[in-house]
């Protein structure tokens, strides 16, 4: 049995995934973990899809951050406008039959059809420059222009026949880029501007049109044309077309037939017989784009004296449903996601140490409160355990301390999180028989068979969420990560359905 499963189904997976995010009841929470080394520092282990992957990732974590709504943004793969470059052309039909016009792609969604420019300013392609034989150019001309209704046509080098177009889709606002910019993705989102798009905007939903922000977005969201044609594509030339006049070169324009659609012409070039070209009529600065096509058919039968020709054919591309523009997560391939999270010195009254390193991060939705069945909803847990000591003097980060000289079966053992004078945060591991003991107050600390103080107390109040609850959702393994007091780690995760 043959089947597919669609963009449309990863963007829509995408979207639920993100909703999840803002709605009451649902918390999910980026983590940071793992704060000794790993066999090869260098080259951290790639994360298994087991259980035991996901108790190791309790085992050693160390605080988790809620994230909120304006921390997600659905992504795109990042393609940098650069001259020389071929880009492919938007088609509604490129299969393994119908491959991308410049990086023979057998899906549109993974061909480079739309760029962003040193401005970031985002555009689709949708037409490819060729020479006078036919074969796609590179482009040389970079895409300006912000307007929400008119194409962008440049004229590249060797582009004998015609240059680019270009649909102008979005901005990435300077926010977005210091947010959600990466070197391989960038942010992108749908408002809902026209009714029957799910959009974030304000009344942005399904059933209903956005509300104007003053934004460009909105702008060529709303002034999509459901249904229009901007580009056509000759699939084959043909011969013996003349015209009236018997003369075998001439141009002639023809009303493109649709189920619905209207008003779009087509002028078709005809050089010694045979078909050259086919582009969008243009009289008095007006294009003739037509609107509602969803199937459309050019008839070279009407080419004068179409009768004398033979063999050829052109092919209306169509626009995405409700048009170009009109909803730039789904119709650029938006089923990345991309989390950004920021941890700011040690924020959560100290929750995330700031004198220690962290290799692992990941997200967890819905983990339950320390010694309760109720969501953790807050901003921000510790998951380490704490106890005050005597004395701290000979004690460092990552040490193993026990409750014995001698690791044994009712041994406490831990590994060393963070000092805080006299405060010792810790992460409990198995003892030599296996089992996990708690430390408690009076007792003898020791690091190897060194005794170094006694626990003065031992704070009930940590860990502050219930270990192995909610569902841990992504894992990433990573080189250390060193904190510091007055330091900002901005953490960027991707994710693709």
């Amino acid at each position: 049995m043959a089947a597919i499963i669609t963009e449309r189904f990863r963007t829509h997976t995408a979207r639920q995934f993100k909703e999840d995010f803002g709605e009451s009841g649902s918390s999910t929470h980026i983590f940071i973990g793992r704060p000794y080394a790993w066999a090869d520092d260098t080259s951290p282990p790639a994360p298994a899809n087991s259980v035991s992957e996901e108790h190791d990732a309790w085992s050693d974590m160390i605080a988790m951050k809620k994230v909120a709504t304006n921390d997600v943004t659905h992504g795109l793969t990042r393609y940098d406008w650069t001259s020389g470059t071929i880009y492919d052309e938007y088609q509604h039909d490129v299969s393994a039959d119908n491959l991308s016009s410049g990086t023979s792609q057998n899906n549109i969604y993974d061909s480079k059809f739309y760029v962003m420019t040193d401005d970031y300013q985002v555009y689709k392609c949708i037409r490819t420059g060729r020479n006078t034989g036919g074969a796609a150019v590179a482009s040389t001309v970079k895409p300006i222009g912000t307007s929400a209704t008119d194409l962008v046509y440049t004229s590249d080098t060797n582009a004998n026949m015609y240059g680019y177009i270009w649909k102008y889709m979005y901005t990435v606002t300077a926010s977005d880029t210091i947010k959600f910019v990466t070197n391989d993705f960038i942010p992108v989102k749908t408002l809902g501007a026209k009714y029957g798009i799910d959009g974030t905007g304000t009344n942005g939903g399904r059933e209903s049109n956005a509300t104007d922000d003053g934004s460009g977005l909105w702008d060529v969201e709303n002034s999509s044309t459901d249904g229009a044609i901007y580009h056509y594509v000759v699939t084959a030339g043909g011969t013996n077309y003349r015209s009236s006049g018997a003369a075998a070169t001439f141009t002639q324009d023809i009303t493109v037939d649709g189920d619905g659609g209207t008003d779009a012409i087509v002028t078709v070039s005809v050089t010694s017989g045979v078909i050259t070209s086919a582009t969008t009529k243009l009289a008095s600065g007006v294009y003739s784009y037509g609107a509602g096509y969803r199937r459309a058919t050019v008839d070279v039968t009407e080419l004068v004296n179409g009768g004398t020709g033979a063999g050829g054919a052109i092919k209306a591309v169509l626009s995405p449903i409700v048009g170009h523009g009109a909803d730039p997560v789904e119709e650029l391939g938006g089923n990345f996601l991309i989390i950004n999270s920021r941890l700011e010195f040690a924020e959560g009254s100290g929750d995330f140490p700031t004198d220690n390193d962290f290799r692992r991060i990941g997200l967890i939705q819905d983990p339950f409160l320390a010694g309760a069945n109720d969501v953790a909803e807050g901003n921000n847990y510790a998951v380490y355990n704490q106890m005050t000591l005597s004395s701290v003097t000979d004690l460092s980060i990552d040490d193993t301390i026990m409750s014995a000289n001698a690791n044994g079966n009712s041994v406490a053992v831990s590994r060393v999180v963070s000092i805080s004078g006299t405060t010792v945060s810790h992460i409990p591991i198995a003892n030599s028989g296996g089992s996990y003991v708690d430390f408690a107050a009076t007792q003898t600390v020791y690091v190897g068979s060194d005794s170094i103080g006694t626990v003065s107390s031992v704070n009930a109040a940590f860990p502050e969420v219930s270990k192995y609850t909610g569902s841990i959702l992504y894992i990433e393994n990573r080189g250390a990560v060193s904190r510091a007091s007055d330091q900002i780690e901005d953490i960027k995760l991707i994710i693709q359905m």
